[in-house]
C-alpha cells in the first residue's frame, strides 16, 4: 500500500473488471447515503465554483453540456442561462432533478467501466466536481472526457488532492472507497491525455481543521463566506508547494487539500 499512500500510484487505477464492478456497486448510492433529506439538500459550493471556475468561461451559450456525477445538478445553477442542452451522468437513483434553472436535465447511467456513451467531440463544456475520487479507473474516465470534449471546449475539474485518511478503514462522513487524487497524478496524466491547462488553483488550506474549530461560531460552514474564500485563496497560493498525498504530521497538513482546473482540448 505504500505506493498508494505516497501518491506514486492511484488506488483503483489498475483494478480488474470485477474489482471495478464491486467498487461501483459500493459507491453508486454512497453519496446519496450521506445526504439527508435528498430534495432538501442545500448545495454550498457556488462561490467556490464561481471564483475558481465559472469566471474564466467565455460569456456565450454552450450548446451541449455534460455533468459527471453531478447529482441534482445544483452546480449548474450559476451558468444555467448559458446552457442550451444539459446531460448528466449519475449512478444514483435518488439524486436526480427534472430541471436546473429552467434547463431540462437529461440523465444517463454511467457505464461501470467508465466508458462514456456519447460521440467524440460532443460537448463544448464538461463539468466534473468532486466525482473522480469516487471512481477507481480515473485515467480511463479522464481519457473518455477528453474524447467527448469538442476542440476548444472546456473541462472544469475540481478534486481533493490528499488521501482523505485511510480508505481501507471506515471514516465518518465519507463513502467506503473515496480517496483524493494525488496532485502529481494530475500533473502527469492531464498533459499525457491531451488536456491543456488554462487555469489551476489550489485551495482549502487547513479548512477541515478550521471547520471543526469554528463550527459553533458561525451559522454556516466557513467556506460559504466569501471573506474566508478570498483569505484561503492567498494562503493556499502561499503553501501550494506543500501537497503531500497522505499527510502524517502537522507540517504536512498545512497546505491546500483541493485543486480546481480549467482545462481545454
Amino acid at each position: 500500500m505504500n505506493q498508494y499512500y505516497s501518491g506514486e500510484a492511484l488506488h483503483g487505477d489498475d483494478f480488474t473488471e470485477a474489482e471495478i464492478t464491486q467498487w461501483y456497486n459500493d459507491e453508486k448510492e454512497g453519496y446519496a447515503g450521506l445526504v439527508s433529506g435528498y430534495k432538501s439538500y442545500e448545495y454550498g459550493y457556488h462561490d467556490i465554483n464561481k471564483i475558481y471556475g465559472f469566471k474564466y468561461l467565455p460569456k456565450k451559450t454552450f450548446k451541449r453540456v455534460l455533468g459527471i456525477g453531478s447529482a441534482y445538478g445544483h452546480e449548474f445553477v450559476p451558468i444555467a442561462g448559458q446552457i442550451e442542452n444539459l446531460y448528466i451522468l449519475e449512478p444514483s437513483d435518488n439524486l436526480v432533478s427534472d430541471a436546473i434553472g429552467g434547463v431540462k436535465t437529461n440523465y444517463k447511467k454511467p457505464n461501470i467501466d467508465g466508458t462514456i456513451d456519447f460521440p467524440t467531440d460532443q460537448f463544448d463544456l464538461i463539468i466534473c466536481f468532486d466525482t473522480l475520487h469516487h471512481i477507481p479507473n480515473v485515467r480511463h474516465v479522464l481519457s473518455e472526457m477528453h474524447r467527448c470534449l469538442a476542440p476548444g471546449g472546456f473541462l472544469l475539474l475540481k478534486e481533493p488532492i490528499n488521501s482523505m485518511g485511510d480508505w481501507t478503514k471506515p471514516r465518518a462522513g465519507l463513502t467506503k472507497w473515496e480517496r483524493g487524487i494525488p496532485y502529481q497524478y494530475f500533473k502527469k496524466h492531464l498533459p499525457e491525455i491531451g488536456f491543456k491547462v488554462v487555469k489551476k488553483h489550489h485551495f482549502f488550506t487547513m479548512t477541515s481543521f478550521l471547520l471543526r474549530k469554528t463550527g459553533k461560531l458561525f451559522s454556516k460552514p466557513i467556506y460559504r463566506y466569501k471573506w474566508y474564500l478570498w483569505m484561503d485563496k492567498y494562503l493556499s497560493k502561499l503553501f501550494s508547494f506543500n501537497t503531500p498525498y497522505h499527510p502524517v504530521n502537522i507540517w504536512q497538513r498545512i497546505g491546500p487539500t483541493e485543486i480546481f482546473y480549467i482545462l481545454t482540448k
